[in-house]
């Protein structure tokens, strides 16, 4: 980790420990070395972080290139592993490097669903982060996070201090007869088959 991103990090965790009663259930399923995508639904500003400091190494994300011109903060995303994006999440050549990073042995946090739910339930997913896997192989964990959406809600000003839990799931692995061709058809099936996975995620699943 670099020094920015082990202090933003150790901060992300301070505040969802203390504000919002954060809990991990199934860390042990998530891989700390080599390649790996980290699927996670998307309902608030708060899920990069929340996936991220799932992980006890650093992680690469996607974010708006828009955000690196955020006073302060902006210039500091890049040494907090943050890949920009163009808005309309078709951009390849962030696909083109989160290839490349993922290839390089590092674990990059997706989000299957492409934007932020407006409602709190999953979306739909798209295509993307099937190409991505038919690109590298790379094995996925789904994740789930609950309450993300209710303590800071698409359009809201402010966050609200709410219970918040991500559960994790078994990695799944991803074999040729999974990738027969390089056709959108193929992967939008990795994409709705990671997404399945992580509507089948539960808070009871700790049980």
């Amino acid at each position: 980790m670099t020094i920015v991103y082990n202090i933003f990090y150790n901060l992300a965790k301070v505040v969802a420990y203390v504000v919002f009663s954060y809990r991990v259930i199934h860390r042990e399923r998530l891989p700390e070395e080599g390649p790996l995508i980290l699927a996670v639904n998307h309902q608030s500003f708060f899920a990069p972080p929340l996936a991220g400091i799932c992980s006890r190494r650093a992680v690469y994300y996607l974010a708006r290139k828009s955000l690196l011109k955020w006073p302060f903060f902006g210039p500091l995303f890049p040494a907090m592993n943050v890949i920009p994006v163009d808005r309309d999440g078709n951009d390849m050549a962030a696909l083109k490097t989160v290839i490349r990073v993922i290839k390089q042995g590092n674990g990059v946090v997706l989000f299957p669903e492409g934007t932020r739910s407006k409602d709190g339930h999953l979306q739909p997913a798209q295509a993307g982060i099937g190409f991505v896997i038919a690109k590298t192989g790379a094995p996925v964990v789904p994740m789930r996070i609950f309450g993300s959406f209710e303590a800071f809600p698409k359009n809201a000003k402010f966050p609200r201090r709410t219970p918040v839990t991500t559960v994790i799931g078994d990695p799944i692995h991803f074999t040729s007869d999974d990738i027969p061709d390089h056709t959108r058809e193929t992967y939008q099936k990795l994409s709705d088959r990671v997404m399945d996975a992580i509507a089948a995620l539960q808070i009871e699943s700790e049980k």
